[in-house]
């Protein structure tokens, strides 16, 4: 990890607007499942046939799937982050419809698949947010990661990230890959700012109302 202090981390956790992800390794615990499925998805087949000949992308086929696990957690902690007035984005070099599921299911905002080059991705977010490298938060955890994460305001590696990784990271998560990492960076921001409390109660409210009619006083909690 780089001779970064805890208040030094913090300081650059405050200015984040945009968190940029990995997917596997970070967002999965990077196991990748291929099941036989029916048909290709017309989603991300057009991606998959421009990129068949390269590895390591996806594989192009009418008969598989490219399965992965998603943690709940993590699914959470973007909603927060959200509430926190932050932007989410996956950037990853596979391309899956798993992700795309996903991604839409948590309504992030960017989603780049087939990204060999991770800045390219980062540049044009940032011409469309209008914001600086200082104000993106990167969690990775392999090497293809590093460019970014050596650039950004805020690189964050996740527990079971390589070491080259964990060496070009500000904060290392207390979990691994794909088992609430990606909400260990979200807290980490967010107390930061010193919002994580009032973001979580939000949250709270948000998907627990409380009836008008409710009763409290009579057991209804």
């Amino acid at each position: 990890m780089l001779a970064t202090s805890l208040s030094d981390a913090e300081a650059r956790a405050r200015k984040i607007k945009l968190i940029v992800f990995d997917v596997d390794g970070v967002l999965t615990d990077g196991g990748i499942w291929i099941f036989p499925a029916p048909a290709a998805s017309a989603t991300t087949g057009d991606h998959a046939a421009q990129m068949e000949s390269k590895g390591g992308y996806a594989i192009s086929s009418q008969t598989m799937i490219e399965a992965k696990g998603f943690n709940a957690h993590d699914g959470s902690g973007i909603s927060l982050a959200r509430l926190g007035g932050m932007k989410c984005a996956i950037v990853t070099k596979r391309i899956s419809e798993t992700v795309a599921l996903r991604a839409r299911d948590l309504r992030l905002e960017y989603v780049y698949m087939g990204q060999a080059c991770k800045m390219q991705s980062v540049r044009e977010m940032m011409a469309k947010e209008k914001i600086g490298l200082n104000e993106i938060a990167y969690v990775g955890d392999d090497v293809i990661d590093l460019p970014v994460m050596r650039v950004c305001g805020f690189a964050v590696a996740v527990a079971n990230a390589r070491e080259q990784v964990r060496a070009a990271s500000h904060y290392v998560t207390p979990h691994e890959g794909g088992h609430g990492a990606a909400r260990d960076a979200i807290e980490f921001i967010l107390a930061a700012k010193g919002i994580l409390e009032q973001t979580i109660e939000q949250y709270i409210d948000e998907r627990n109302p409380l009836p008008a009619t409710m009763d409290i006083g009579q057991g209804g909690i």
